[in-house]
């Protein structure tokens, strides 16, 4: 997956129940997920519609929760060198959670997080073939994402200086809730950035994934044991979206197109 350095290439659910996930998501979002492999940990993969895949599902074990790890959506940022990335990572205030490591046939990778605690993977694939797992408007990949933060000036110097990101506009938010200030990496904005608000109170990223719905989409959320936080509403550039968490309590969002599109 050797896209430009800076730029998204893979999303993964840490999930506690692979089958109860892999039925919600299939309903919500219309993902195909792949069997469990027969050896090894058990990480499913997530397919799109078009049979391309936008990520992965990894099953946290009893003693993987017991240690310490929880239901969650996590990305991976491609990189040129991995080392050289987590050592610009590390000196530039951020943390590592698994130190870099090499995955036969996938790559080079290493878990981290930026100065304000919020986690990520850096990988350098093992093929040249570039990963799709991000596309504007792909369906069933993810179109967006947002980093809510509690230091928005130190996050985005952070990603600015170790992904070469830019921030080409910002959009006032209602309420006094600060600016929302939008990400691109290569050239091609893929998200912004916020301080925590009263509708996004928790740290970290979201992915929003597309649907061809979203009435639908939300009605399978709830319908599935998941929670739908925000919305359904429209948003600027005409989709409507909804923030929601499945049923292990995992924040992600759904974007669908809009009435007009």
């Amino acid at each position: 997956m050797r896209n430009k350095h800076g730029t998204p290439i893979w999303y993964e659910l840490l999930t506690t129940d692979p089958e109860r996930s892999s039925e919600f998501y299939g309903q919500a979002i219309g993902w195909t997920v792949g069997p469990r492999p027969g050896e090894g940990p058990d990480y499913r993969m997530l397919v799109t519609a078009d049979g391309s895949n936008v990520g992965g599902m990894m099953h946290l074990a009893p003693e993987m929760v017991a240690g310490g790890a929880r239901p969650a959506w996590l990305f991976y940022i491609g990189v040129d060198d991995v080392d050289a990335s987590v050592a610009a990572i590390t000196a530039a205030g951020g943390s590592v959670h698994l130190p870099a490591f090499d995955m036969q046939g996938v790559g080079r990778l290493a878990m981290v997080a930026d100065p304000q605690g919020n986690p990520f993977y850096v990988m350098r694939g093992a093929v040249d073939a570039p990963s799709t797992a991000w596309e504007r408007t792909g369906m069933g990949k993810c179109n967006w994402h947002e980093l809510v933060t509690t230091d928005q000036v130190a996050g985005n110097a952070f990603y600015a200086d170790v992904f070469g990101w830019t921030f080409p506009d910002k959009m006032t938010m209602p309420d006094a809730a600060g600016d929302y200030i939008f990400a691109a990496a290569a050239g091609e904005t893929f998200g912004a950035t916020m301080n925590v608000n009263a509708d996004q109170p928790t740290p970290g990223w979201l992915f929003y994934f597309r649907a061809p719905d979203i009435e639908k989409a939300a009605a399978a959320v709830t319908a599935g044991g998941g929670t739908v936080h925000v919305g359904p509403m429209e948003v600027p550039g005409g989709d409507r979206v909804i923030v929601a968490s499945d049923p292990d309590g995992a924040a992600f969002g759904i974007a669908a197109p809009g009435a007009a599109a």
